[in-house]
């Protein structure tokens, strides 16, 4: 299906917090569609951009302006990869999914990517949105647990260019709409339990065209450097809070790097920026920013990332 087959439709923004009950419909655009894994047979979910009354794109809408630049730099051919982490929380949405009512589980260690009902909990949620994203046509690349118990990722790309954000917010959806069926609630929430856990990120995965050719390295390290003297411009954008959220998370602990300062280094999980161990075997490959947090706008991520190294 072309979403330019579509039609423009709209909906009541006062109801959403975008707009005023005098002037509430909100116009969306449909700009990519995927195949509806609940409805099945020839049902669609349409993924819109919001726009004014005056057809304008609303301040709400940050697929608009990442959509114009990569555009602009298409012939550069960004590739993207983002992993979302996120945590299973019961039907109150306040304690996590399987841990114990009074207390604490043990320690982090044996959950990473870790198998067992004593290890691990609601992989059925995780199996069945790994299906639905497939059966819908979502990128989506795998899954595993993740270091705190019931905290998972899952992966999606590679994608180029605007796709990556089309992808990763109907990823999101759909992960939600599977937990209802399990009357579980999902938190993206970047630091979701204080203490000694490990947060939530969004972890972006970059290339570009130069960058995955023999010689590529030098291009990796080209674009690290345009990132270092950004990186708070970078930090502001990387979650909606202005870095209010990944406050929390970048404390230089639980496999972070500082929200204050920028590092980058080879196979190091503790920096900012994480060069692959193979990526500077082979000397071409991607690069991999830890710094977006798990309720970060991909729209706005890769928009600042191109807007940075290749714009």
């Amino acid at each position: 299906m072309n979403p330019e087959d579509l039609p423009v439709w709209n909906f009541d923004g006062s109801s959403t917090g975008q707009s005023i009950g005098e002037n509430s419909d909100i116009y969306i655009k449909p700009v990519a569609c995927f195949r509806d894994p609940f409805r099945k047979g020839n049902n669609i979910l349409v993924m819109c951009e919001t726009l004014t009354h005056e057809m304008e794109p609303h301040p709400s809408n940050k697929r608009h302006e990442c959509y114009q630049n990569m555009v602009r730099c298409a012939d550069q051919k960004p590739w993207f990869g983002i992993e979302q982490e996120y945590t299973l929380f019961d039907y109150t949405g306040r304690h996590p999914y399987g841990w114990p009512a009074n207390g604490y589980p043990g320690p982090q260690g044996p959950y990473y990517c870790g198998v067992g009902s004593d290890k691990v909990k609601g992989r059925k949620i995780v199996e069945a949105h790994y299906r639905a994203c497939f059966y819908a046509g979502i990128k989506i690349a795998g899954s595993n647990a993740e270091v705190m118990p019931s905290q998972w990722e899952y992966q999606v790309g590679p994608c180029e260019g605007i796709e990556m954000g089309d992808h990763l917010w109907v990823s999101r959806w759909i992960l939600q709409r599977i937990a209802e069926e399990f009357n579980v609630v999902i938190s993206f929430d970047p630091k979701p339990i204080p203490g000694d856990w490990n947060g939530a990120g969004c972890h972006t995965n970059i290339s570009t065209l130069a960058m995955r050719q023999p010689g590529g390295y030098e291009h990796i390290e080209a674009a690290i450097k345009k990132m270092e003297p950004l990186h708070l411009e970078h930090i502001l954008d990387y979650d909606p809070s202005g870095g209010a959220d990944n406050k929390r998370r970048l404390t230089g602990l639980h496999e972070t790097a500082s929200i204050e300062n920028f590092s980058y280094g080879v196979a190091h999980r503790g920096a900012s920026i994480r060069i692959p161990r193979q990526v500077a075997a082979d000397g071409f490959g991607y690069f991999e920013d830890r710094r977006p947090s798990s309720n970060s706008d991909p729209y706005v991520v890769t928009n600042r990332i191109v807007k940075t190294i290749c714009l």
